[in-house]
């Protein structure tokens, strides 16, 4: 009766969620959740912001860029044997699925963005293939310094700061940052933010470089813009320091928000990034960006994805590239009217919650991706590691557990080291440090590392539950065993260690289900399209439309893999303690008969 109370009960919650969530998509999905990772075309071309106009000619391309070089090498003179490539002829690209328009991953599983297109282009300039992996930024300049990648792709501002750590080419576009705010804010320009305010930042990006070292104030970091912007629409922070391009993608009509000021930084252009020993890619990268500036190319697709007026001043390309044409889009800005983002049409909160978390739309377009995509990948990440913490977690448990200190010690610092660091600083350090030393084996494919990193952390935290559970079980039962005339090794394997993974079953499970959600994690690492788990599946198409729902998509996975499975092995342990319910046998005549006569 208790089960079917149970039952109902999560019937009636699933069926009341739906209820809700269809009365509010009753309302036609917001304009606003089109696929971002697509080229806009010059009709939605925009003007230079005006507080930028006056100052862009002595911020960018004056005497203080010392970095762009005077010529380029003709392509006829470039050594594509000479480059150092991780692959001969295959141009290994780290780039960010969640960055539109620059870097984006398109509902077909394809890099794209203007950054990767450009990067397409020049690569065959120069008759290389291209080959993109997505990674996280946070990891994408150490993945590029450490030659896991060949390039990184990722609208990066060639800074003095980041030029310790890698090259740069010279400058393919220009980047500038954006103040957003919540309607009605006192904030109306970056000198009115000060200490004791909430600012959002990415980390690791520029603007959080401005917030610290221009600003000097302490920003709240985010991993990616949909979360900063999300929180900024919920009044979570003060303002959004952005940059530009990504605040006028996420920024939709009726949004909560509005940009206030513009800012841009002396000397900062944006360039591919390349190993700080690399300088033949470099010079072949900038013989076939001026290559491609000269036949339109870059034009083209500037137009296609990023139409805005260049500062004045500013070219892309070495000194001597020619000067790009294209159309004036400050005057198709004003034919057709486009303003700054800003809160028009204020949307109601079930609206917006609508748009976030119950768009059918959006479910239709990520469910197939994340049951061929997702699915499989986090499952054969999950299952593998867990098979490879299962067998190493046993071994650390029967050495946690010997009288043999040469086995004991060594057991018990790698499980304080393994389940005192974080997940992801095990993840980058074994694919980053153990990756380049194993790159012949594994051909550069991050994901034996990810799965061997996943298993070197389950193992640590099998032992000690494998471990616990041993010594759990009563002495009496290996002293019994001994005395029955089994081995010691026997008596563990036969008596012992069943008893006490039986006692531990649901903290094993529980350890599984830790493992399936901590997969999301590879990513770090830098995963091509088809490698991509359930996360990262939903967090692609979030970063395309710029609706949440592909993420709670994501999450139902999640749950139809875990709830079933902690159902399971609840019934499975309830049984294992109480046993099969047996009736009373039935008493045959022969036996009552005996029975009788034994009390005559």
């Amino acid at each position: 009766m208790r089960r079917r109370l149970k039952l109902s009960g999560i019937v009636a919650t699933i069926l009341v969620v739906c209820g809700l969530a269809s009365a509010l998509s009753l309302a036609p999905p917001a304009a606003a959740d089109r696929n971002q990772c697509a080229p806009a075309g010059v009709e939605s071309a925009t003007a230079l912001p005006e507080d930028l106009s006056e100052s862009a000619a002595a911020a960018i391309g004056g005497e203080e860029d010392t970095e762009t070089t005077a010529t380029v090498e003709p392509l006829s003179a470039v050594n594509v044997d000479a480059l150092g490539l991780g692959t001969p002829g295959v141009l290994t690209v780290g780039t960010l699925s969640d960055g539109p328009p620059n870097t984006c991953i398109n509902s077909t599983g394809r890099f794209t963005g203007f950054d990767n297109e450009l990067l397409r282009a020049i690569a065959d300039k120069l008759g290389l293939k291209v080959r993109f992996v997505g990674t996280d930024f946070s990891g994408l300049l150490a993945q590029v310094a450490s030659r896991r990648f060949d390039v990184g792709s990722s609208s990066l501002k060639a800074t003095a700061a980041r030029r310790r750590t890698v090259a740069f080419t010279n400058g393919y576009d220009f980047g500038y940052h954006t103040l957003v705010v919540p309607p009605g804010s006192p904030i109306t320009g970056f000198g009115d933010l000060a200490a004791g305010q909430r600012i959002g930042v990415v980390l690791g990006t520029v603007a959080e470089s401005y917030v610290v070292d221009t600003l000097h104030l302490q920003p709240v970091k985010y991993p990616d813009f949909n979360t900063v912007y999300a929180n900024l629409k919920t009044r979570q922070i003060d303002a959004w320091v952005a940059p530009a391009h990504q605040a006028q993608t996420v920024m939709r009509p009726g949004d909560p928000a509005v940009a206030v000021a513009n800012a841009i930084s002396v000397g900062d252009f944006v360039g591919y990034a390349v190993a700080k020993d690399n300088q033949p890619l470099v010079d072949a990268l900038n013989s076939g960006l001026d290559a491609v500036i000269a036949d339109g190319t870059w034009s083209q697709l500037y137009t296609d994805w990023v139409p805005r007026s260049l500062p004045w001043g500013w070219k892309p390309g070495s000194r001597s590239a020619l000067t790009p044409h294209l159309p004036d889009f400050a005057v198709i800005a004003a034919q057709h009217h486009h303003k700054a983002a800003g809160p028009t049409e204020p949307r109601s909160t079930l609206a917006h919650l609508r748009d976030s978390f119950f768009n059918w739309d959006m479910y239709r377009r990520a469910i197939p991706a994340l049951f061929t995509t997702g699915l499989p990948n986090t499952l054969i990440l999950s299952v593998s590691a867990s098979v490879i913490g299962l067998g190493l977690g046993m071994m650390l448990a029967i050495a946690g557990i010997s009288g043999k200190r040469w086995l004991r010690w060594p057991a018990r610092v790698y499980t304080d080291i393994f389940r005192g660091l974080p997940e992801v600083v095990i993840i980058l350090i074994i694919g980053l440090g153990v990756g380049p030393l194993v790159a012949g084996l594994t051909n550069n494919n991050p994901y034996p590392l990810g799965i061997a990193a996943l298993g070197l952390m389950a193992a640590a935290y099998v032992g000690e539950i494998l471990r616990s559970g041993i010594q759990s079980v009563d002495p009496g039962q290996l002293e019994a065993s001994r005395a029955l005339g089994f081995s010691y090794s026997a008596a563990m394997r036969l008596v012992v260690v069943p008893q006490g993974i039986r006692r531990v079953l649901p903290a094993l499970v529980n350890q599984f289900i830790a493992l399936l959600k901590a997969s999301a994690l590879v990513y770090f690492l830098g995963l091509v399209a088809k490698q991509r788990e359930l996360f990262q599946v939903g967090r692609d198409l979030n970063a395309q439309t710029g609706s949440l729902s592909p993420l709670v998509a994501a999450g139902v996975f999640y749950l139809i893999l875990t709830v079933p499975l902690t159902h399971l092995v609840n019934y499975i342990d309830r049984r294992l303690r109480r046993g099969r319910a047996t009736s009373e046998p039935e008493e045959r005549p022969d036996t009552l008969a005996t029975r009788g006569q034994e009390i005559t």
